[in-house]
């Protein structure tokens, strides 16, 4: 199963948010995947037409997705997916 972790950033609206273990075999898989286990935690992540946001990054090992808009990077089950949100302001 795919590792999928996250940065820091998005603790500060769900506390618990823990490493997962997912069977996916895209983004938009482990998306979705996320959402049913953290309700509304997607906002945060993509926009209305589910493409990624602008401050969000994603992670298949050490390369960044390259479809930010459909999100149909393929994920191995060996993959590690780390899920970045970018922080602003001064």
């Amino acid at each position: 199963m795919a590792q999928i972790r996250f940065t820091s950033a998005l603790k500060r609206f769900y506390p618990d948010l823990k490493p997962l273990e997912l069977e996916v075999s895209s983004i938009s898989e482990v998306i979705a995947s996320i959402e049913e286990m953290y309700p509304g935690l997607t906002d945060y992540l993509v926009d209305e037409q589910g493409a990624l946001r602008k401050h969000v990054n994603i992670y298949i090992g050490e390369n960044l997705i390259e479809d930010r808009t459909n999100l149909k990077d393929i994920v191995n089950p060996s993959d590690e997916v780390l899920i970045f949100q970018a922080l602003s302001g001064g």
